[in-house]
């Protein structure tokens, strides 16, 4: 099935570009979510209008991303959230979570969908978190999460 996609999705590609799956992917997970709608010639219209947004909200160099980078690993990342005794969360930490703690914490403004979380954060502790800033920097921070 051709879809074009709205976000940038790992593996497929980024927003405005045409791709083809398999039906159930795109059917059960892509279009559900909004990362994708389908492809018809009138979508066509849709793809500019995409990827003019996408310029606007996208690290064009990577002389930037690499500013961005340092500007991300020099900051000191802590999230309060609330917790029980043995240490487990109730619920788990968002990728919306960390992008408000970065910026919280006097970090540059981080879209939460670049965000890249290796598992669900659900324990206290510090956890590493990838922030995917340009198709080729990739920006590693340690996030602390403490109890609230």
């Amino acid at each position: 099935m051709k879809i074009i996609l709205k976000h940038e999705v790992s593996g497929l590609g980024t927003a405005g570009d045409v791709v083809e799956v398999k039906d159930g992917y795109a059917r059960n997970y892509l279009v559900p979510r909004g990362f994708a709608i389908r492809w018809t010639k009138g979508g066509e219209k849709d793809v500019a209008q995409i990827r003019r947004a996408r310029k606007i909200h996208e690290i064009a160099t990577i002389e930037q991303a690499n500013e961005v980078k340092a500007q991300l690993e020099g900051v000191k990342v802590r999230h309060a959230v609330r917790a029980g005794d043995s240490g487990r969360l109730f619920g788990s930490v968002t990728p919306a979570d960390i992008a408000s703690a970065i910026k919280a914490a006097g970090g540059p403004d981080v879209d939460k969908r670049r965000v890249e979380l290796g598992s669900p954060i659900k324990t206290l502790g510090s956890h590493q978190v990838s922030v995917r800033l340009h198709a080729e920097v990739v920006a590693k921070l340690n996030v602390e999460i403490v109890a609230a």
